[in-house]
């Protein structure tokens, strides 16, 4: 690997983001707090009160995940006496080591930012991406504090990552694990019943519940979205980066899980079996090598399990899943430069490829040339990628949610960066400052960054609030339509294009 280009998994599994953990506007550095309780169903939370806001972290909304619980489905939390303390954030789910990060089996735990009063306020359920084998719930681009500022409860969830959450253990260890490839997905529903139940405590509107993410986030929001038993938990959805396609079949499913077992009778010299007893840290490093040896990329995945997950995501959405939903849903322009280079570029692998193999990715590749004769070879690489990991399944579930019953917006952000190895690119991630109002104040686009940051923030709080976002020089966001395809590009002018890149969008017919 070229030292100058950045890793997708360590990307992904949170270093691209610390460049994102910027102060936010209008915070103190050292604000005063006080306490501040709440009583759920549980039992009694103590948090505290900070510039305006109620803050409760590391609030369990599950049972710990271990011992005899380990590859379970999530346990309703237990109730406990007495005043919990709740002003501290949760140990991460396990992951890959990270420096002065606190990662733990025991990792079934919500935050919860909310506005002062009784409300009702609307409420986002926010899912952190990491390609559902890292990231945190505590990034501190992720503080809630101008959202409730704003009027919004704001909530972010911690699940089951790798393969305490996404690997199929039913066939190394039997019938009684069946459905273990989607208890992450299982943890992300339980945190949104947890919401249904308790967060009108906190001046909530269970009514009025929004889930979203970015990247992996947004992918298991679209998957959530195509899951029928999740569709009373909430009513409107925000997927940035994201798409539906990340999911196996069973037989896929079971290819990796005996993959795994593979790599870990090589590494431990053990037998499956001892999967349920070893220390959760030991788990890590065979997980890292079998990421790396096997020849698809993301291997962990969630599984149409014919039960939790009945059919393909996009295909239960089409089918009604998304009556009466709304859907906030888009992508930055060049997201795979970020993995791909730019300085210097590489041919796409299977390691840069999310949803397709390297041969069928290879056919339509070829035809890019034709449609962007002016773009160099790194451009074309760029833009492929993105379609295939991101643009594509974007606007399938786009597509899908209107078949359906339910309506939706669609963006792209062009605004590129202003410094660094990815200056001049609209990157992977880029959209996570711009949507929480965290604009760099270092790069020479600082100032037009600021003010996009500020209209896109006000566009999405609009949308939390149920609202048709309204933009200076735009007015009303125009709802997405399949024949054209609307869609609001966010850069230093923002505009609408009817109907982009629709050259592009014909070669993924019948691919993806």
């Amino acid at each position: 690997m070229n030292a100058t280009r950045l890793s997708r998994r360590t990307f992904l599994a949170g270093a691209g983001l610390a460049a994102l953990a910027l102060p936010a506007r209008g915070l103190l550095a050292l604000a005063s707090t006080t306490p501040v309780t709440v009583r759920t169903l549980n039992g009694t939370l103590r948090g505290e009160q900070a510039d305006g806001v109620n803050v409760f972290r590391g609030v369990p909304f599950a049972q710990p995940p271990v011992g005899a619980l380990r590859f379970r489905p999530p346990v309703p939390p237990a109730h406990w006496t007495g005043e919990r303390d709740a002003t501290r954030f949760a140990a991460s789910a396990m992951q890959a080591a990270e420096p002065g990060i606190e990662h733990s089996e025991d990792c079934l735990y919500l935050n919860v930012w909310a506005p002062r009063g009784k409300g009702p306020f609307p409420v986002f359920v926010w899912i952190h991406g990491g390609g559902f084998t890292g990231g945190h719930s505590f990034e501190p681009v992720y503080d809630g504090t101008l959202l409730a500022q704003a009027g919004i409860v704001c909530v972010t969830v911690a699940y089951r990552l790798g393969v305490f959450g996404f690997l199929d253990i039913e066939p190394l260890l039997g019938a009684d694990y069946a459905g273990s490839a989607n208890n992450g997905l299982r943890d992300l529903i339980a945190s949104l019943q947890w919401v249904q139940e308790n967060i009108a405590a906190f001046g909530g509107d269970p009514s009025r519940v929004t889930v979203g993410g970015q990247s992996a986030g947004a992918k298991l929001t679209d998957i959530l979205l195509g899951v029928p038993s999740a569709q009373p938990l909430f009513h409107q959805a925000i997927s940035e980066s994201g798409g539906a396609e990340r999911v196996w079949n069973r037989a896929q499913s079971a290819d990796v899980a005996r993959g795994f077992a593979e790599t870990w009778r090589s590494l431990t010299g053990q037998e499956p079996s001892s999967l349920l007893t070893a220390p959760a840290s030991a788990l890590i490093a065979p997980q890292v090598r079998f990421i790396q040896q096997w020849p698809r990329h993301f291997p962990l995945r969630a599984e149409i399990d014919g039960t939790l997950l009945p059919l393909r995501p996009v295909e239960t959405i089409a089918g009604g899943g998304s009556r009466g939903k709304r859907l906030l849903i888009g992508n930055t322009r060049e997201e795979s430069s970020a993995f791909l280079g730019p300085h210097p570029a590489h041919d796409a692998g299977a390691a840069d490829l999310g949803n397709l193999p390297v041969d069928r990715f290879a056919e339509v590749y070829r035809k890019y040339r034709d449609i962007y004769p002016q773009m160099n070879e790194e451009q074309l690489r760029i833009r492929a990628v993105t379609a295939e990991e991101y643009w594509i399944p974007t606007v399938r579930v786009a597509d899908a949610c209107l078949q359906g019953g339910g309506s939706a917006w669609m963006y792209r952000v062009d605004f590129p960066e202003g410094a660094g190895l990815l200056r001049g690119f609209a990157h992977h991630s880029i959209d996570i400052r711009l949507f929480w109002d965290r604009p760099s104040p270092t790069d020479e686009n600082a100032a037009a960054e600021a003010a996009l940051a500020l209209q896109m923030h006000h566009a999405w709080l609009a949308f939390l609030r149920g609202e048709v976002p309204v933009l200076e020089g735009i007015g009303p966001w125009p709802a997405y339509r399949a024949e054209t395809r609307p869609t609001l590009v966010f850069d230093s002018n923002i505009h609408v294009e009817q109907a982009p890149q629709e050259k592009e969008l014909r070669l993924w017919d019948g691919v993806l």
